[in-house]
């Protein structure tokens, strides 16, 4: 009897494209010039180890060195600058003073200086605690030096903005496995820019314009309004909302009107053109174990795979599939395996190998991709969380159609004719795979999804100055 493979819990695979791979006995997978790890019914797609990147902050010039003044001497050249007791931002205030010769701004601007709090004292209407933008602090500015009030108001400013560009918890704050973020923006700019017109809308406009967060918005507002003390359920879905508005605002601004989005936490795949939803299918995704979990993030659909075959890893081999083979005499054969000379054990292509007969090639560091599996049955669960992270779909052949532009007849008979082989997208199709546990579906309905990863406490405990141990609630600024 044949063994369902992606029923097992092996951690990893690779599927070999290079042509000097031993995979190339049977088929060289034409237009791949390596090898890449594993698509992911057997797989760890593990969240790489190594550093995220903020696209946000890596400029393309370092800080500007303050000049010889006395506000440019207080920020100094090392970071670390408190005021008030805040910790201030001193490469955020460094760009925005070096537009100012490094002169104190708000002295000479009570106009905008009003507006601008305002805001602050209005960042719960965003899902954000105004403490992180030192709301208490503000009350008593008029205690302080004027070299540090002005840096107190401007460092509010700023990180309300950074906060509206990027989210208050930015990349580098987030698990290695929350990676998506929204493109470059340089906020002291945006508060230069608009300083004598209308710094406070300016700053307002960074936020995101989506139909989910401008719902999210709006069931905040009924939800602050309506809440009843005490209430557990009530809180739960405040938090719930203020969590998804933050992760609207790791999304780009501007989505791209062809994309395909994934949302883990509702099991489904949705295809759009021109902005609008042509294509939906439940998929598989990630176990609730968190080195097994779907990660976050954005890659590029770059081609389809028709009856792609496993390469196995040695390592593998000999941890979990050597036993296997111990235990009976005939497993490789039952599953149309064979090892290789190097240690590798290969699984031909074909209708019950354990990709499929597609896989959709889209590079990333988790080595986490979409793919068929021949099981079908799967689909027909309501939890359907029992991948080690990589994304199983139900209508791949569809979502091919739509990929590739051609139609469902044309892609049946290139499977049909048997190899494995590779076809480039027309044009690569982004891919965003994100955990949305409050969101708008297709017909506009604000949903809510259990949070099964609890990943939504983590974020929301980062979003309140007092939970950090640092402030206390919101008071008028």
């Amino acid at each position: 009897m044949r063994t369902s493979w992606h029923r097992l819990g092996f951690g990893r695979q690779k599927l070999m494209t290079s042509a000097g791979a031993q995979l190339s006995r049977r088929a060289t997978l034409a237009g791949s010039a390596a090898a890449f790890a594993a698509a992911c019914a057997l797989t760890g797609c593990a969240a790489d180890p190594s550093p995220v990147m903020d696209p946000v902050l890596d400029l393309t010039s370092a800080p500007p060195q303050p000049a010889d003044t006395d506000l440019g001497n207080r920020i100094g050249t090392g970071p670390g600058l408190e005021v008030a007791g805040q910790t201030l931002n001193t490469d955020l205030l460094r760009r925005f003073y070096a537009h100012n010769g490094f002169e104190p701004v708000w002295t000479s601007r009570q106009t905008q200086v009003d507006s601008l709090l305002n805001v602050v004292r209005n960042a719960g209407d965003q899902g954000l605690d105004p403490e992180l933008f030192h709301a208490s602090a503000l009350r008593h500015r008029d205690d302080l030096p004027p070299i540090d009030a002005d840096l107190l108001l401007s460092d509010a400013f700023l990180s309300y903005a950074d906060a509206l560009a990027r989210g208050a918890v930015p990349v580098e704050r987030r698990k290695n496995d929350e990676t998506l973020s929204p493109g470059p923006i340089d906020v002291a700019d945006v508060l230069n820019d608009a300083l004598d017109n209308d710094p406070a809308g300016a700053i307002e406009a960074l936020a995101p314009t989506t139909p989910t967060y401008q719902a999210l918005l709006q069931a905040l507002q009924k939800q602050q309004t309506g809440a009843t003390a005490g209430d557990a359920a009530s809180a739960s879905r405040l938090r719930a909302i203020e969590v998804n508005l933050e992760r609207q605002r790791w999304l780009p601004r501007s989505l791209p009107t062809e994309r395909v989005w994934v949302n883990v936490a509702d099991e489904s795949l949705i295809f759009y053109r021109a902005d609008l939803p042509v294509f939906s299918t439940r998929v598989v995704v990630g176990q609730d174990a968190t080195n097994k979990q779907s990660p976050e993030f954005r890659a590029m659909i770059e081609a389809s795979f028709f009856n792609p075959p496993w390469v196995v890893p040695s390592d593998i081999v000999k941890a979990e599939i050597q036993p296997l083979i111990d235990h009976d005499p005939d497993y490789l054969t039952k599953n149309d395996m064979i090892l290789l000379a190097n240690g590798d054990a290969e699984q031909l292509p074909g209708p019950e190998a354990g990709l499929g007969l597609i896989m959709f090639d889209m590079p990333n560091r988790f080595d986490v991709f979409l793919h068929d599996t021949p099981d079908r049955d799967i689909f027909n669960l309501n939890n359907r969380r029992i991948s080690h992270g990589c994304i199983r779909v139900q209508n791949p052949v569809e979502l091919a159609s739509l990929l590739l532009q051609q139609s469902t007849d044309t892609i049946h008979q290139e499977i049909a004719a048997g190899g494995t082989t590779r076809h480039d997208l027309p044009d690569p199709v982004p891919v965003f795979v994100v955990y949305e546990t409050a969101f708008v579906d297709t017909d506009g309905t604000l949903q809510f999804r259990p949070d099964f990863y609890k990943r939504d406490d983590e974020i929301w405990q980062l979003l309140q100055k007092h939970s950090q141990g640092q402030g206390s609630a919101a008071q008028p600024v």
